[in-house]
């Protein structure tokens, strides 16, 4: 039966699961090398077809977003479109971060319609002049994706707004979900058209396309593709009400470098992949990375910023001059606090004008002193709440002036209409103070704005009448939910629904000294000028360029179905070991050293039975009778229960608690490591580790005889992961001066004494077999977890020593295709109890064949 969240990639492909058609028409042939036409075929395309190009194209970085930072208006005389770039468009101004030799090409869609007869020619233009590519997504397809899933169930969700009822935002619809995968797929096939995978870079822009770089990756295996969220990303619990919360995650994660303007977004993604997906993340020198399937994904925090030299000729305008002078003439001197605020329900309009009341209410002295100018910017969605929205914040304005005002003096001027945007930065010059109360918002750049509006030009200076080095001062108060609060220290944060704190926070400011203000002013504006958008972009692009640099280093697998693809990363010496390779090595060899893992390697991890199969004990018996080999099972458990387990094994040479304790046969006596007999430090560790386990619910501690192990698998994922990075510094400061070690495993904190590893039981094993004047010719080692790459390290170290007289023939092989020093993967138990059985096979043969040639030569006698 299929699952519901059914949604493939193949399918999607297809064309056959939706009613849109995926891409209208495809652009005009590109040509990608001087001479060349690319004639890109999207349903055959693949890695291998660019190898003639990838020498000769020059590096692109193709910028993806929903809409192309373009203005398009058609000539109802001419009937003909034109365009025009958008000065104001993020997209535009964060090429100012790359080389002026960078080509950069957009792809997105247009804010119009463009009639289907009109698509080619439009399409023709604007790659020649603008270097943009249209995506032109049918308008059936484009309402359920944008209006609909976009904006009426992703946008509210990570907003933190869960809809609870059907008045109160959108519930998820499949249908709208399939609309956005279509969408997202015919973005890809634009991409399709004018990549070269091997040189370019693809940055995908926020969250109307996160299920994009699943589609890229599936094409192009080594695609280099960065992805920025500009909206929040939610906490785990709101996150994960969502129906497809495993399958956006996934398609992030086919991303190299994923960006957040906050550390609170990034560890909302970082907790919502160790919940949700099972998977941790390391700092590595300095960076974030999450380890997928052989792939580091890198994660990026750093805020946008804003384009100096845009708001800089902005001031400079004579708009902006005149603008200046008609408020200044308006407000008569009066101290101006202004706000600059989508219509929407989280921004906090009404919350502020609440504030504002507040304020004059308990400030009689300041009414006709002060004035709240609040520029209400379009919405830029619809809905029920829109409106309320609305209707509130003209309903508290009119209260406020009612109450508060006079003839000649409104304390809150409200403008509800397209302000352009010298008027703005005329509003930002002269205030005073600014307020950002949004409830919710993901980055937020008008404190920046207004930050360097305040530190004027030299012409604002001459409108305002002031002298080029008067000091500069500006105040803000800035809600604590917005992404651009932590990067102003010397903001007033506020909680926006605290409504007195508000108002009193609006008093301070419009009350604090000059010299305060200046000096907040300043040190605002040394982080602002420094950290504009092409310090962004050029930041994140060096990062997504550092994050893409093994991709040629490594062999790459495509693995899973619909959005669960991902790739496989491995090393390309790193090969399934093959039964036969094995077998006729196994065979050509007389002095033999299997060293073999338990949990996990020849029983399943899953299984609820712990006790070694009959299988198992039958293909261990066979191996141990053959006197050229040398078998032993090393494990993390305790000696009891291995030799219990093993008593019909009476040549298995057993190592148990990592090496701990070593029994050569069932008829020896076991052996511990001499230097690690005292167990002082136990006194110390036990009773942290118990403060620790008393402390985290589901949490236990493993006594060993050598060792002690907390454990936290069944404690809160977070948690628990944070309580073992404090346990580990804990222990390590408290035994810094005892012979042990303390080691963070898989869900585990281990303190165990120094030189107890399963690679230094390899090591002695071997090191006895050579002494004994048997020196191995092969060594076969399978462990699946961190504790056997020790193991694996070390057979490939003491084998290729200069003491052995012959190299021997090394099979290190790991359960699973992962990340491994081992060279050679098996999938699962199974695979190695078929293998083990082959080599027992083989051992048997040889035997009855020599036991056949000595009766011959006994009977011919």
């Amino acid at each position: 039966m299929v699952s519901r969240s059914y949604i493939s990639l193949l399918d999607l492909a297809s064309g056959d699961m939706f009613n849109f058609p995926q891409t209208i028409r495809k652009i005009p042939q590109v040509m990608t090398v001087p001479g060349n036409i690319s004639k890109v075929d999207s349903n055959t395309l693949n890695d291998g077809d660019f190898d003639a190009l990838s020498s000769e194209c020059c590096e692109k970085k193709i910028i993806v977003a929903n809409f192309l930072p373009l203005h398009a208006q058609k000539d109802l005389k001419s009937d003909r479109w034109s365009f025009s770039f958008d000065e104001d468009s993020l997209l535009l101004q964060m090429k100012d971060g790359f080389s002026a030799d960078t080509d950069v090409v957009y792809v997105g869609s247009l804010k119009v319609d463009i009639d289907s007869s009109e698509q080619d020619e439009v399409s023709r233009r604007l790659l020649e002049e603008f270097n943009c590519v249209p995506t032109f997504l049918p308008p059936e397809l484009q309402k359920k994706f944008y209006e609909g899933f976009c904006k009426q169930y992703l946008w509210p969700l990570f907003h933190y707004m869960l809809p609870m009822c059907p008045d109160y935002g959108n519930r998820f619809d499949r249908l709208l979900w399939q609309a956005y995968l279509s969408a997202n797929k015919i973005f890809a096939d634009k991409i399709m058209e004018v990549i070269n995978p091997e040189d370019d870079y693809v940055w995908v822009h926020d969250y109307h396309l996160m299920v994009l770089p699943t589609f890229l990756r599936k094409r192009f295996h080594r695609v280099k593709l960065g992805f920025f969220l500009h909206s929040p990303f939610p906490s785990s619990e709101i996150y994960r009400t969502l129906p497809v919360r495993d399958e956006i995650l996934k398609a992030l994660l086919n991303a190299d470098l994923i960006g957040f303007h906050t550390f609170d977004y990034a560890r909302h993604f970082l907790s919502c992949c160790s919940r949700m997906l099972g998977l941790d993340y390391e700092s590595k020198r300095g960076h974030i990375g999450l380890d997928y399937f052989g792939r580091t994904v890198y994660i990026k925090i750093l805020p946008v910023g804003i384009h100096m030299g845009r708001l800089q000729s902005a001031l400079d305008h004579p708009s902006s001059s005149t603008k200046v002078k008609e408020i200044v003439e308006r407000f008569n001197g009066r101290k101006l606090i202004v706000g600059v605020d989508d219509m929407d329900i989280f921004k906090g309009i009404s919350l502020k004008l609440l504030a504002m009341e507040q304020l004059l209410h308990q400030n009689p002295e300041l009414r006709g002193k002060v004035v709240l100018v609040q520029i209400v910017n379009p919405a830029r969605s619809t809905g029920r709440g829109v409106q309320e929205a609305k209707r509130e914040t003209y309903e508290i304005t009119k209260r406020i002036n009612d109450t508060f005002g006079f003839p000649g003096y409104e304390p809150v001027v409200l403008i509800d209409r397209r302000v352009p945007f010298y008027e703005k930065t005329a509003y930002y010059a002269l205030a005073e103070c600014c307020i950002v109360n949004a409830v919710r918002d993901g980055m937020n750049l008008v404190p920046y704005k207004y930050i360097v509006c305040r530190q004027g030009t030299s012409k604002m200076d001459e409108a305002l009448e002031i002298a080029s080095a008067s000091p500069r001062m500006s105040m803000l108060v800035v809600s604590e939910f917005i992404g651009c609060s932590p990067s102003l220290s010397g903001a007033i944060r506020v909680n926006p629904w605290d409504v007195d704190a508000v108002a009193d926070a609006v008093n301070m400011a419009i009350t604090m000294p000059d010299l305060e203000k200046q000096l907040r002013h300043e040190k605002h504006y040394r982080y602002v000028s420094s950290h504009d958008v092409a310090y962004w972009a050029c930041s994140f692009m060096q990062d997504l360029e550092r994050a893409c640099k093994e991709h040629y280093s490594k062999l790459c697998w495509g693995i899973g179905f619909g959005l669960s693809f991902r790739i496989l990363s491995l090393s390309p010496s790193f090969r399934k070991l093959s039964i036969d390779h094995i077998v006729s090595a196994y065979e050509r060899t007389c002095r033999r050293a299997i060293f073999l893992d338990y949990d996990g390697t020849i029983v399943p991890h899953a299984s609820i039975i712990k006790s070694p199969s009959p299988e198992v004990i039958s293909v261990l018996n066979n191996l141990c009778s053959d006197p050229k080999n040398t078998v032993f099972i090393v494990s993390g458990r305790g000696q009891n229960s291995l030799s219990d387990w093993f008593a019909q094994c009476e040549n298995l040479g057993i190592a148990a608690e990592h090496g701990y304790f070593i029994r050569w046969s069932r008829l020896s006596d076991w052996e511990t490591i001499p230097h690690a007999a005292d167990f002082d430090w136990k006194k110390i560790a036990e009773p942290v580790m118990k403060l620790y386990m008393e402390a985290t619910d589901g949490s236990y501690i493993e006594p060993k005889e050598s060792a002690l192990v907390w454990h936290h698998q069944d404690a809160d994922p977070d948690f628990g992961s944070c309580q073992a990075k404090e346990l580990l510094d804990h222990l390590e400061n408290v035994l810094a001066n005892e012979p042990v070690v303390v080691k963070r495993g898989h869900q585990i904190v281990e303190v165990k004494p120094q030189g107890v590893t399963k690679g230094f039981v390899a090591e002695k094993i071997l090191s006895n077999m050579t002494s004994n004047e048997k020196p191995p010719d092969f060594v076969l080692c399978i462990g699946d977890d961190r504790s056997d790459e020790d193991m694996f390290e070390s057979i490939s170290n003491t084998a290729y020593r200069s003491s052995l007289p012959v190299s021997p023939e090394i099979f290190a092989c790991t359960v699973g295709q992962k990340p491994s020093k081992a060279k050679y993967y098996l999938d699962d138990t199974v695979e190695i109890l078929t293998l083990l059985q082959g080599l027992a096979a083989a051992s048997s043969s040889k035997s009855r064949s020599n036991t056949e040639t000595q009766v011959s030569f006994e009977s011919s006698v």
